[in-house]
């Protein structure tokens, strides 16, 4: 399994403890930074994120920032994007299991690092249901 991750400024403090997480896991990572708390502008990261999902150089995506809005709103441009802002394990779980989230949003400012954790590992361990929520999630896309 190949995951990507992007952040922003506010979104760096947890980004090295998911991607070590990960790693330990035998999970390959692809790091789109940043790589600082120094502020930059969060779409410069969100973007090749979510292109490395969408292209299928991923098979997942994790994106961070203070309130999750922003990243989630720009992973979500994207057609082939399924972004979901996240802040209790079952929201992860259940993002998964009944929209085929394939991005997680995580709103570092408001759930612990360790709530963080969780939810990383809900979302990747969780199988899409398919069955009825199959069609809606064909109904998602624009095109």
């Amino acid at each position: 399994m190949t995951i990507a991750i992007g952040c922003d400024h506010a979104g760096f403090p947890y980004k090295d403890s998911i991607i070590a997480t990960l790693k330990k896991q035998g999970i390959e990572v692809l790091d789109f930074g940043t790589n600082s708390s120094q502020s930059v502008d969060y779409p410069d990261f969100i973007h090749p994120t979510a292109t490395a999902v969408e292209s299928g150089k991923a098979d997942l995506g994790i994106v961070l920032c203070g309130s999750g809005n922003g990243v989630a709103m720009t992973a979500n441009k994207h057609q082939g994007i399924r972004a979901a802002l996240c802040w209790k394990v079952e929201l992860a779980a259940l993002a998964r299991q009944h929209n085929n989230a394939n991005v997680l949003a995580i709103p570092v400012r408001f759930v612990s690092k360790k709530l963080a954790l969780g939810m990383v590992k809900a979302f990747l361990e969780t199988a899409f249901e398919g069955g009825r929520h199959e069609g809606r999630v064909k109904k998602i896309a624009c095109s």
